[in-house]
């Protein structure tokens, strides 16, 4: 059994957070979580028992209440953040003192020996060249203040030595704390409930990864630390750089009924479109498990049981 090792997670309550808590602590670790509760507050209920797991209500920028956990950890795992382009942008200062402050807070209370493994977003690529591939190597564009700050973050964080970061596709599944505004998410919800969808921009392309794997990357990245530290790597599924009609057709193969549409008129406000290279992660040692098909499936069967109005973040 690899080393137990003391992991804090903030925001470690959230989409991503309830997913990698439980896993940390199957994989015999001690999870010290942080989080504000702005959604829900059972997410992590199913862990309680553990006695490796312990909890804390407060906010991840503040040094007081941020400082004490800092000193017992041998990794931190900054998860919270206020996520996507339009909560960023109905909020600005909290976007902006959570996802980039309160990283930059951490990177000063921590000593050069603890770990820091910090998530942020492909979505820095902004919009990529046509038929070219995004490696860790190619330009960040960010083109929204989330993808901006995510970028500016990560790039405190790797001025650390003992750091990597983990550049997320566009995540999907289900989780204890659902999120249903995501792409893959959302298309699913309407092709279940509302069957059908009006598409913008429908040739824009993004990559995808399962929330389960995002967990398997971060004990990945934990377990071969020392050979991985140092840079960022691109975590997607290598075979899922779609456009948002190709993701509506492999939606459409399980949903028979669910139409879509190219608007005549309008736009996305959210213009990312690129496609992305995960080779550097894969030779690494990592491969995602679950394909983009069978998200789908898991999701239809999700959304059986919750509606909309419970899971979101917008």
């Amino acid at each position: 059994m690899a080393q137990s090792l003391n992991i804090l997670v903030t925001g470690g309550a959230g989409y991503l957070g309830s997913i990698l808590v439980p896993e940390l602590l199957r994989a015999g670790h001690r999870v010290a979580v942080l989080d504000r509760f702005m959604y829900e507050r059972n997410s992590l209920a199913t862990v309680c028992a553990d006695p490796n797991f312990t909890i804390v209500d407060g906010d991840a920028r503040l040094e007081p209440t941020l400082k004490p956990l800092v000193a017992k950890a041998d990794v931190v795992i900054p998860l919270a953040a206020l996520v996507g382009a339009p909560l960023c942008d109905r909020d600005p200062i909290t976007a902006t003192s959570t996802n980039f402050d309160a990283v930059v807070l951490l990177t000063k209370l921590m000593s050069p020996a603890q770990r820091l493994i910090i998530p942020v977003s492909n979505s820095g690529y902004g919009v990529g060249e046509a038929g070219k591939h995004c490696t860790e190597d190619s330009p960040l564009r960010p083109i929204s203040r989330y993808g901006r700050d995510k970028v500016a973050a990560e790039k405190a964080a790797l001025e650390r030595e003992n750091a990597m970061s983990f550049r997320f596709a566009t995540v999907f599944g289900v989780s204890p704390r659902m999120r249903v505004d995501l792409l893959v998410n959302d298309f699913v919800y309407r092709a279940v409930h509302d069957r059908a969808v009006v598409l913008f921009e429908s040739h824009f392309k993004r990559n995808y990864l399962h929330v389960s794997d995002t967990a398997r990357a971060f004990l990945h990245g934990i377990n071969n630390f020392d050979a991985m530290k140092g840079g960022p790597y691109n975590v997607g599924l290598s075979d899922a750089n779609l456009s948002k009609w190709q993701l509506c057709e492999r939606i459409q193969a399980q949903v028979p009924g669910f139409t879509f549409i190219e608007a005549p008129i309008g736009e996305d406000p959210d213009k990312r479109d690129y496609i992305v290279s995960n080779a550097k992660i894969e030779g690494a040692g990592f491969l995602p498990r679950h394909s983009l098909d069978e998200g789908i499936g898991e999701l239809i069967k999700g959304y059986r049981m919750f509606r909309r109005t419970e899971f979101s973040n917008v």
